[in-house]
């Protein structure tokens, strides 16, 4: 008899958030969680390095050639948002290559409150925010903060040395989100862990039976992106439709299929 979870493609989970919020250490807190019962890979996205995959290989989270970097060669979101291409490679070539993979992890590289992944990418997003980053932050919304999947606030065993309340800092981001999930989270905090695992896990059985539909946060809001030979020092951005090729980005790698993977 066939296992049906068999036939079903690996759930890919979108991990996005501003630098330094803790994308990576997230993502080494769910292979711990979940990969004694899931077969799960992961992809990381960095501009020049592949810097983050090889802190996840040396965490020894999972079997290092599960775990493989895409170099953008760009603006972060153009790969999980503009021209998925290089991530869409990545994520093939890593299912094709450990078949059967129960969940794909792929990171953003660092950036602002405002990235958000193509639904044509991954199935679900969790977007990252840390208490060191201010308690004001989840207010302040944004279509990562308002509507991923899920919003993490990170690094809680922080708060206390650096003056935010929690409680209060959760709750704004309820209020911003409509009431979605918000996990505030500590990897040092065992409650906080099993919640995640739990949401994941929750996530992954909904995608099995064919009753997860990937939604997507909406655009990016207009920002500004320096170019040292434009005239005024760079140009604002828009993604929406009307101007969605107004200021083109450059292909994340002129060759993608020598990024997709190591």
């Amino acid at each position: 008899m066939v296992d049906e979870t068999e036939s079903v493609r690996a759930l890919r989970l979108g991990v996005a958030g501003p630098v330094g919020t803790g994308k990576s250490s997230l993502i080494a807190t769910i292979c711990r969680a979940l990969a004694g019962e899931l077969r799960i890979g992961v992809i990381t996205n960095d501009i020049y390095t592949d810097e983050d995959a090889r802190f996840l290989r040396s965490a020894g989270v999972l079997e290092p050639e599960r775990i493989r970097a895409v170099e953008t060669g760009a603006c972060p979101h153009t790969a999980i948002r503009d021209d998925i291409t290089a991530n869409l490679l990545a994520a093939e070539d890593l299912e094709r290559d450990f078949a059967p993979l129960d969940v794909v992890l792929i990171e953003s590289g660092g950036d602002n409150l405002t990235a958000t992944f193509s639904p044509a990418l991954v199935d679900a997003q969790l977007f990252v925010l840390d208490v060191a980053g201010g308690g004001d932050v989840a207010r302040k919304g944004g279509p990562g903060i308002g509507r991923a999947d899920l919003l993490i606030v990170n690094k809680t065993d922080l708060a206390p040395y650096v003056g935010v309340d929690v409680p209060q800092m959760v709750a704004d981001a309820l209020q911003a989100r409509d009431g979605r999930p918000v996990i505030a989270l500590s990897r040092t905090d065992a409650e906080s862990v099993a919640a995640l695992r739990a949401w994941v896990l929750g996530v992954l059985d909904a995608h099995r039976q064919g009753e997860h539909v990937p939604q997507d946060p909406g655009p990016m809001a207009p920002h500004f992106h320096a170019d040292e030979e434009h005239p005024e020092g760079g140009y604002v951005h828009s993604h929406d439709e009307e101007h969605e090729h107004e200021h083109p980005h450059p292909h994340p790698h002129p060759h993608a299929e020598t990024v997709a993977g190591r």
